[in-house]
């Protein structure tokens, strides 16, 4: 342990630690805007300012390392001088209009200017008003509301490794954008949304999809069905005040009733139809000799990354659509045709973590007849948007159940939103399918937890299964690059867009830097998937009763015509498109 002194009192740190950590350790509250623990660290924002007893220096506390005897104050009026003056002029080119930003009460430079009791800013300089990027189907850009804090950039090229956005021009007309001055909708950028839950402010935001749903709502002729995947129920109580990882399953439920949703289905349902497909085809490419790894599709973002960037990879992806447009299909198909619906007339809101599920219901081979699989999308915090403009108490609500028969699930499909969870519920009907009995160890905890790259081979039925899983495109990435070298073989790779997985999706409620040094959403949000698994009482996939039904009254079998027809698809090489 390392000895220094902090505001007068001997404390202890870790080596290889920063005066940020240490402070942070001892309860110790430094303001910062750049710093985002484990994606960026670069003492630009200068907000963390301590000072040097020894020196008189100022430092910044996130990039200044913990040495034997160092002497630090957090609060002098040197420092606090510093740091409100540093506050003033980043806000002296900010729009302020807080009231009408998405992230009102939200916004991390907000919370700062109330905590530092800014009331009037010294410096009014001129101000360069910039466009505004509304041209990408799930993110807006405002660079009027930028800080240039680089956690964005940080969490697009460091954790994502798209390169999508970076610095541009210098001095006062610096500024964050993409290639040659194109829109964020014209370039190779994935839509997963880590950028917006990495910025501090309301610079990045989802494509605001409410008015539509609104309308539709407003609409007598339309019949307004909402999907809501496994990951939102246990993120969107942290909109209405609840700890992190709070489940709420009824009381969303009972919320999007309120809203007007003539039903409300589960995409866990399609998560089990996913396991289904998906795994007949792993089993046919397996006994078959089909191409192999075969990689699982129900990541957008996932998806697009490989169409832009290892479009050798594509015959490797599963040939099933995502759990989304699965459910979306069967609602103006099977759905539709139980009710005496025209699909035309069903408007399909379905409610994500991820931000890319808005590019992903526009895809042309989303559709058929005139008509899409999914017609509007929403991330949590929409959702939430939505329930607060209606006055709806959600904390209070009843819990109330999802609607049947497209509402019913098993416990396999709940732990899709997690990393490895996909891979683990289809583990838990293929092991059955191949050792040709119920088996009783249904849980594959190899498979789960937050290693970028997790590895395993299952033996059941005589067979060795090798199988890998990859959070976020930049471990996906390396795992990619390591079959192209030969170094790595699988029969089956799990890939999740976004670190994590779903459950801390670029839809999700935002986590400021501050909670991310004490609680780790994907953790907290994991941990509650895992326990509503453990208490249904169905787990497996293939046991789910209404999978049972829609297979012997409508599609068949796994894998037959009308199921093709219906639940795959295919994917399309963009390695040189833009978008």
């Amino acid at each position: 342990m390392v000895t220094l002194k902090i505001d007068g009192r001997t404390v202890q740190a870790e080596p290889n630690t920063t005066v940020l950590e240490a402070c942070i350790a001892q309860g110790i509250r430094i303001p910062t805007l750049c710093n985002l623990k484990d994606i960026n660290n670069i003492g630009a924002c200068r907000m963390c300012l301590v000072e040097e007893v020894k020196t008189g220096k100022l430092q910044a506390s996130c990039v200044f390392p913990v040495s034997e005897g160092l002497d630090v104050r957090t609060n002098s009026p040197k420092v606090l001088e510093a740091r409100r003056a540093v506050l003033e002029l980043i806000l002296s080119d900010h729009d302020r209009s807080c009231l009408t930003c998405k992230r009102n009460q939200k916004c991390e430079l907000q919370t700062l200017a109330n905590e530092l009791g800014i009331e009037e800013i010294e410096f009014d300089g001129e101000r360069i008003i910039k466009s505004i990027d509304e041209l990408s189907p799930s993110v807006v850009r405002d660079n009027n509301k930028c800080i240039l804090c680089r956690r964005c950039v940080a969490a697009c090229d460091n954790v994502q490794n798209v390169y999508a956005i970076g610095m541009q021009n210098r001095g006062f007309k610096t500024q964050i954008g993409s290639e040659f001055g194109k829109s964020l909708g014209e370039i190779a950028c994935i839509n997963c949304g880590q950028c917006i839950a990495a910025c501090p402010t309301g610079a990045l935001t989802e494509k605001d999809s409410t008015g539509e749903v609104w309308e539709a709502l407003a609409d007598p002729k339309k019949f307004v069905v909402f999907q809501t995947a496994p990951s939102i129920r246990v993120a969107i109580g942290e909109e209405f005040g609840l700890p992190i990882g709070t489940r709420c399953t009824g009381k969303m439920v009972a919320a999007i009733r309120r809203l007007g949703a003539d039903r409300v289905f589960d995409v866990d349902f399609a998560a089990d139809l996913t396991i289904m497909e998906e795994g007949t085809e792993l089993l046919h490419r397996v006994k078959e000799g089909g191409v192999l790894p075969m990689i699982t599709s129900c990541s957008p973002g996932w998806v697009k990354f490989c169409e832009h960037f290892y479009p050798d990879f594509i015959p490797n992806l599963s040939s099933c659509k995502s759990p989304n447009q699965m459910q979306g299909a069967m609602t103006k198909t099977y759905f539709a045709e139980k009710h005496g619906l025209d699909p035309k007339d069903i408007f399909v809101v379905s409610v994500m973590p991820c931000t890319a599920k808005k590019f992903e219901i526009k895809r042309p081979e989303f559709g058929r007849e005139d008509y899409r699989d999914v017609d509007a999308n929403l991330t949590t915090r929409e959702l939430a948007r939505m329930i607060h403009k209606a006055g709806i108490d959600f904390v209070h609500l009843p819990d109330e159940e999802f609607d049947d028969v497209l509402g019913e699930s098993s416990g396999a499909a709940v732990i899709f939103g997690v990393t490895g969870g996909v891979m683990e519920a289809a583990l838990r009907t293929v092991a059955d399918i191949l050792a040709g009995e119920d088996l009783a160890c249904i849980e594959y905890c190899d498979v789960r937890g937050l290693e970028g790259i997790k590895e395993a081979t299952v033996s059941v039925g005589g067979i060795d299964i090798k199988v890998a899983i990859a959070h976020g495109t930049g471990n996906a990435s390396k795992l990619l690059d390591a079959i192209r070298r030969g170094e790595k073989t699988y029969h089956f790779i799990e890939v999740m867009g976004c670190p994590g997985g779903c459950v801390t999706g670029g839809g999700q409620p935002i986590v400021d830097a501050r909670t991310r040094y004490f609680i780790d959403p994907r953790v907290a949000r994991a941990r509650a998937t895992y326990s509503e698994d453990e208490s249904k009482v169905i787990r497996k996939s293939h046991q789910n009763p209404a999978i049972k039904k829609i297979y012997a009254e409508y599609l068949g079998e796994p894998g037959s015509h009308k199921a093709h027809e219906l639940l795959h698809t295919h994917y399309v090489d963009r390695s040189v498109k833009g978008n």
